[in-house]
């Protein structure tokens, strides 16, 4: 009885996973070869969603080019971010604690609802941004009618939730063996070169790790564009999740929005697959004997 004991402590999970995401992941699927309005069963249609998608959506072409720039935008800026801050929380000095926990701070925050507003009010025309740069002599901003500054308000909300990859940063580089560090000093290589040459190619796994993840979320981003900009103007912050809610729940189209969210997998999957392809050229492993 013991070897299925177990697999019964994990039936719960099992059974949420099939119920709660198995059923719904392979639904979406048969709902995206179907015309399906909410109010009438799904009748299918084969590729005509798809063929559509890809031959006639101008809005899904431009979706698609806005949440490719976000994405390729945050997910470096943001990785880059919780680094540069990592390394200088990895220093004693004192009360560092305090400061680990004020940065970490905004990644719990970052997502809700409530921030969301906070970030459209700070970005309004008379809001805090505005008044710093008009106090320092400079003209208002219209950071929401813009589409440049649009996409840039969201993209640095993105940017600002660096937390939890910056701790991932964190622990990895306290595991880090403290005589390579000793080791390059008495060398004589400074500062620079010990983090190019040492601290970089320890952290690559982790970089890995949070690229992935950092990735696949900023693909999901939803909140940040939804409340602040609505994805305008002129669709400038309008990203495929945004497209995909408003196919499935306000024109009703079910079956077109299933086929966007697939399509979303699908990217999702492949630029996954490429980095893990990759990464045997620049991920370096303890133990990996690669020259």
């Amino acid at each position: 009885m013991r070897r299925f004991l177990g697999l019964a402590y994990l039936t719960p999970y099992i059974i949420g996973l099939a119920v709660f995401t198995a059923v719904p992941f392979l639904g979406s699927l048969y709902l995206s070869f179907t015309d399906y309005n909410l109010m009438s069963a799904p009748r299918w249609s084969g590729l005509d969603n798809y063929l559509h998608l890809f031959t006639s959506d101008r809005t899904f072409r431009k979706s698609l080019t806005v949440t490719l720039i976000y994405v390729f935008t945050t997910v470096p800026l943001k990785l880059a971010f919780a680094l540069f801050i990592a390394y200088i929380l990895n220093y004693r000095l004192r009360g560092i604690n305090f400061f680990r926990t004020a940065f970490y701070v905004p990644s719990i925050l970052g997502g809700s609802i409530a921030i969301a507003v906070l970030w459209r009010y700070i970005f309004a025309t008379e809001g805090l941004v505005n008044m710093a740069i008009v106090a320092l002599g400079g003209e208002p901003v219209n950071w929401f009618g813009d589409p440049t500054n649009a996409l840039f308000t969201i993209t640095l909300l993105r940017c600002w939730q660096f937390g939890s990859a910056m701790v991932i940063f964190l622990a990895a580089l306290q595991s880090i063996d403290k005589s390579l560090y000793e080791a390059a000093a008495i060398d004589g290589s400074s500062r620079f070169y010990t983090f190019i040459f040492i601290t970089i190619p320890l952290l690559t796994p982790v970089i890995f790790f949070n690229l992935i993840m950092q990735m696949v979320q900023a693909f999901q981003e939803f909140n940040g564009p939804y409340i602040i900009t609505q994805g305008g103007p002129l669709k400038s912050s309008y990203l495929l999740p945004l497209y995909i809610y408003d196919e499935a729940f306000k024109r009703f189209d079910m079956g077109y929005a299933s086929a966007i969210a697939w399509v979303l997998f699908v990217i999702i999957m492949v630029l996954t697959l490429v980095a893990f392809w990759s990464s045997k050229k620049w991920v370096f492993y303890a133990g990996d004997k690669r020259s």
